[in-house]
């Protein structure tokens, strides 16, 4: 198996764009990646694009051949994912398997959502799925768990809330989130609820947004003189067995340990994370889940400052989806190139001082039982 590298990262600041298209977007963050790889488009051998809602709100079909051609890429392999929130991500997962087993040198992933229209209402788990006919649509299912921690560990309101004042404090740095200004714990608690306990402001907003990556073989990129090595990307499926551990997510506890084991280290060797806080109990839920602490700890992990910046392991120093937004097929995404940014020394008054070795983790499609995708990638310098 190759080595795989991330040599080239582009993204646009997340936000409403209302007079754009999917493809406008995706190829200006495709044109971003391949100036920053220093490539041209005739190099890419292979092309993978990842989105939810474009074929649902648009009737809009084969959207990656479109963006790849106004970028000059064609008479290649184009791959368009659907994978909830991981699809982008998972496109990441295909073109490094793809390249790892030496059947091409060079790929470019995109993930592009456009999630400001009028058909955009909460997301659910599916409209056969019994737990949104009963109306368990995606917060209810996340405010069971955090009540569920608070009463088996527990873990405060307080607590809870600095989940997403962390986040904003970090995306005040960040000129690519949707929301920048600083909040209060009781700001955040005085919020309109959503979800008992969760109020708007422990909730990741919709948003549209896109990014992309360049990915080539570790002899190219040696070439090329510029790099982000990806030292293990895993991805894994829920188990659907019942019952179901509300606290204990066996998805993302397996997939991180072996991204752990592929990568040959520890939660403890990490200087910086990006995970999927699509609501504040899922960070802490994530904390747990992927090492960084004990299960039950991760309210006291967020209160003792650790996930801060400047702390044992910062988490989400972009202000993760609470503060950056959620376009769900460009998130997983968004994360790599935050944390590539973090590796190169680049990330400005965000940095993580002497970040070598980052993750992300990712999942999609949250049902009242387990998560139906979670992705784990492990990336150094």
């Amino acid at each position: 198996m190759a080595n795989v590298v991330i040599i080239g990262a582009g993204l646009i600041p997340c936000g409403k764009h209302l007079h754009r298209s999917i493809v406008d977007m995706g190829a200006e963050v495709s044109l971003m990646a391949l100036k920053d790889a220093g490539i041209k488009p005739t190099m890419v051998e292979a092309g993978f694009f990842g989105n939810i809602l474009g074929g649902r709100l648009f009737s809009d079909f084969t959207i990656g051949q479109h963006i790849f051609w106004e970028v000059g890429i064609n008479k290649v392999p184009v791959l368009n994912i659907e994978n909830a929130c991981t699809s982008g991500s998972s496109g990441i997962y295909l073109a490094y398997n793809m390249i790892a087993a030496g059947q091409i040198d060079v790929a470019i992933v995109a993930g592009v959502e456009k999630m400001n229209v009028p058909e955009m209402g909460l997301v659910d788990s599916g409209r056969s799925e019994p737990d949104t006919l009963m109306g368990l649509v995606a917060p209810a299912t996340f405010g069971i768990r955090a009540r569920r921690h608070m009463e088996e560990f527990g873990t405060t309101l307080e607590q809870l809330a600095l989940v997403s004042v962390k986040n904003r404090k970090h995306a005040v740095h960040n000129p690519n989130a949707q929301f920048r200004k600083p909040v209060s714990i009781e700001q955040v608690l005085q919020a309109p609820m959503v979800a008992d306990p969760l109020t708007r402001l422990q909730c990741s907003p919709i948003a549209d947004g896109a990014a992309a990556v360049i990915l080539c073989s570790a002899k190219l990129a040696k070439k090329i003189g510029r790099g982000v090595n990806i030292e293990s990307i895993i991805l894994a499926s829920g188990n659907y067995e019942n019952p179901q551990d509300l606290l204990r997510w066996e998805t993302v506890q397996r997939t991180a340990r072996l991204a752990y084991e592929k990568a040959g280290i520890g939660p403890q060797d990490l200087d910086v994370a990006e995970c999927h806080d699509a609501f504040s109990i899922t960070e802490i839920l994530e904390y747990e889940g992927l090492g960084f602490c004990e299960p039950g700890e991760g309210g006291r992990f967020i209160e003792e400052g650790h996930s801060t910046i400047g702390g044992r392991l910062p988490v989400n120093p972009s202000g993760g989806l609470l503060s950056r937004g959620h376009p769900v097929g460009a998130s997983g995404i968004l994360q790599v190139v935050e944390i590539v940014t973090q590796l190169r020394g680049e990330a400005g008054a965000r940095q993580v001082e002497g970040a070598k070795t980052g993750l992300t983790q990712n999942m999609g499609g949250d049902k009242a039982a387990d998560v139906r995708a979670c992705l784990v990638s492990i990336l150094s310098v």
